[in-house]
């Protein structure tokens, strides 16, 4: 209990709990990224949604980037900051634009994802990480 007391920086249970997190979330946003990444592999790009006014093709690569390649940096701990701030703008996207018209038990996943990237953005990927 001393650690509640204590006036020391947790920089130790901070940074374990940070590799939780990144491994975490990192692992969970995977399972969301590895579909697209086959339909992109599949070339099934056609008919996937085009928020941004970029083309169906580059919307599906701009979602398989951020959910597959930063999820993957997250979870080793390069470029942190850089992975989470595009998987920030993607949950946002998610929440915001494709799920806007829906209740919000389907934004809510995206709202949880993007807590959670925030979070690994603005305390970095403490001291277990490969930045370090």
């Amino acid at each position: 209990m001393s650690f509640l007391t204590s006036s020391k920086p947790l920089s130790g249970f901070v940074s374990v709990w940070l590799l939780i997190a990144r491994l975490a979330s990192g692992a969970f946003m995977l399972t969301h990224g590895y579909p697209k990444l086959m339909r992109l592999i599949d070339g099934r790009a056609e008919g996937f949604p085009d928020p941004l006014g970029v083309g169906s093709l580059l919307s599906l690569i701009l979602a398989v980037g951020a959910e597959v390649i930063g999820s993957v940096l997250i979870m080793l701990g390069v470029f942190t900051r850089f992975a989470a701030f595009s998987l920030i703008f993607t949950m946002l996207v998610a929440a915001f634009v494709i799920h806007a018209n829906d209740p919000f038990a389907r934004m809510e996943m995206s709202l949880l994802y993007l807590l959670l990237f925030a979070t690994l953005f603005v305390f970095g990927p403490g001291k277990y990480a490969i930045d370090r």
